[in-house]
């Protein structure tokens, strides 16, 4: 015989999970006991579940694979519910194993008890509580199948007292994953066909969905001549060494990506939820090719939708469209995208606030002669390994990666681009490095993220993961910040007191620096990404840098103007 307890925890062994994360208590004994004694998991105790279950995410997304967290009783599942969002928004296979109260008890209002059925029920495709030792595996084996599937998120609850009964050994578990590229609708390809036929100028928005079928999207945008607008999650795996790709649209992106919409006579989009439809140009013809039919038409009208696998479809057009000779609209939306990144590399020059030009910009957005994000972000990237993973937390820090940082050879990046949660940094490159120990991990943290996990960091030290921690350090919740000032309002509740971040990660057991001085900027950083193990990398950023979307309304313009006049009137203490 064996128990409930082992049983979960050797079929996740034998289905190939490595690592599983959370908080012990109570209701887990029985299972964290289990992993104690299984040799192909490891434990990873960290100082939050929320942390736990983006640590898993994290995980699920670099390698397809489950994975997996845990919560005990009422609040310790509940704290994993910020991240298991993620995972589902991600659509990463997550598996979260609960504890509840005990069986007598349930329904009862018992200590700490919590319906966990109810409160997962949104963000979870399963979630079932095991109320019988008969009921494994096939509770284990549905709650596997479906987070595959989604794929997405499964809870697994645990009553106290089930885990350490009895079920038969021989109980296998058996879990079939059989990857899906579902072939498009020949008569949609025709559709299809003839629409970007027709169109002189066709752009191209393209994301993670396509990651997998980069050749025959590639062939595709050559074929139409077509610039390809590339959504944040697609920069990794389709940036690098592509001659099509002008950048990011939204807030984070810049002025070519919006000529190559408000140009062109057909919109392509591949493999993306893009969930910004007021960036999406207007009555323009549009194809949308996506596996899942829920996704079709939801952001923007269509006129073709094709569900399909990418590169399927991308195949089965490509036999269908001929060359377009006018290369025009590709290389104008190339050239645009060009300028404006040396436009922005200009930024990055250690001695660019000494220039004509900045010592003019420094007067309005850097009175302080602090170090550009930009220049940081640059740096980051010349002296980072071309296989190193990078996380980065919603905010400022993800406008800097996005403009300054290059997936190039085999980078990889995760960050909580779908639930836009602050503080996921942090924990996802706790995840990353867990997974292969001896890839770099480089953490883009905001302040106000890093400070709301900040116990992440004992983690790091207990489990010995070797992630780079660099801050940008600009006193502020940045992003918040920026929407306050295009809205015509003064700056109110985002200024952070920070610490010496540098200093608490020492007393904590990571060493680190702290840079102020634009000059120290280089060495520190090749300091850090050279440091055998953990190393937390404090950088003084300017808080006023100015970062404005590549579609600035005249109202938005004007409200900038009027908050930096109501800023400047309460810092000289006028009312």
């Amino acid at each position: 015989m064996t128990t409930v307890a082992e049983q979960i925890v050797t079929a996740l062994a034998d289905l190939g999970v490595r690592t599983v994360w959370g908080v012990v208590g109570d209701a887990l004994n029985p299972v964290t006991d289990a992993i104690r004694r299984e040799e192909r998991i490891e434990w990873i105790g960290t100082r939050h579940e929320e942390a736990a279950a983006f640590a898993a995410g994290a995980q699920a997304q670099l390698t397809g694979t489950l994975g997996v967290c845990m919560g005990t009783v009422g609040p310790g599942s509940l704290h994993l519910l910020n991240g298991l969002y993620d995972a589902k928004k991600s659509h990463a296979p997550v598996l979260a194993v609960c504890g509840q109260v005990p069986l007598a008890e349930l329904g009862a209002d018992y200590f700490q008890e919590v319906d966990n059925d109810l409160v997962f029920r949104d963000v979870a495709a399963f979630r079932q509580t095991v109320t019988s030792p008969s009921q494994m595996p096939r509770l284990l084996e549905q709650a596997v199948q479906a987070a595959y599937a989604t794929p997405g998120v499964s809870v697994l609850t645990l009553p106290g007292d089930i885990g350490s009964q009895d079920v038969a050994k021989h109980s296998a578990v058996h879990i079939t994953r059989v990857p899906a590229r579902p072939a498009p609708d020949e008569g949609e390809i025709d559709r299809a066909a003839r629409v970007l036929e027709d169109a002189g100028k066709v752009t191209m928005l393209v994301g993670i969905g396509a990651r997998a079928s980069r050749s025959s999207v590639l062939a595709l945008a050559g074929r139409l001549a077509a610039p390809m607008v590339l959504t944040l999650k697609a920069k990794d795996g389709l940036e690098h060494d592509n001659p099509f790709q002008i950048g990011q649209s939204g807030l984070i992106g810049n002025p070519a990506t919006r000529q190559a919409f408000e140009s062109a006579d057909a919109l392509l989009m591949i493999g993306t939820d893009f969930p910004y439809p007021q960036w999406l140009p207007a009555g323009t013809p549009t194809v949308q090719i996506d596996t899942r039919a829920d996704h079709i038409g939801r952001r923007t009208p269509v006129d073709v939708g094709i569900v399909g696998d990418a590169g399927l479809s991308a195949d089965a057009l490509l036999e269908r469209l001929h060359a377009k000779d006018d290369q025009s609209h590709l290389n104008h939306a190339v050239s645009a995208y060009q300028d404006w990144q040396k436009n922005q590399q200009r930024l990055t020059e250690p001695d660019f606030d000494h220039s004509l030009l900045g010592r003019v910009r420094a007067v309005f957005d850097n009175t302080e002669d602090k170090i550009r994000p930009e220049a940081l972000a640059a740096m980051i990237d010349r002296h980072a390994a071309d296989d190193a993973v990078f996380t980065t937390d919603t905010g400022m820090s993800t406008v800097w990666l996005a403009r300054f940082v290059t997936m190039r050879g085999t980078r990889r990046l995760l960050g909580s681009f779908n639930l836009g949660s602050m503080a996921n940094a942090l924990p996802q490159a706790l995840g990353a490095a867990a997974t292969e120990r001896q890839r770099p991990v480089i953490a883009f943290c905001g302040d106000g993220g890093l400070t709301m996990l900040l116990g992440e960091l004992l983690t790091a030290v207990a489990y010995e993961l070797p992630i780079k921690i660099v801050v940008f350090d600009n006193g502020r919740l940045g992003m918040v910040k920026l929407e306050q000032e295009q809205g015509g309002l003064p700056e109110f509740g985002t200024e952070l007191a920070n610490p010496d971040l540098a200093a608490v990660a020492a007393a904590v057991g990571i060493p680190g620096a702290r840079v102020t001085d634009p000059g120290d900027l280089e060495a520190a950083v090749r300091t850090a990404l050279a440091a055998p193990g953990p190393y937390l990398l404090d950088v003084v950023t300017n808080p006023e840098e100015i970062a404005l979307p590549p579609k600035t309304s005249v109202d938005q313009a004007w409200g900038f103007a009027i908050a930096k006049a109501k800023e400047e009137i309460v810092s000289r203490g006028m009312k």
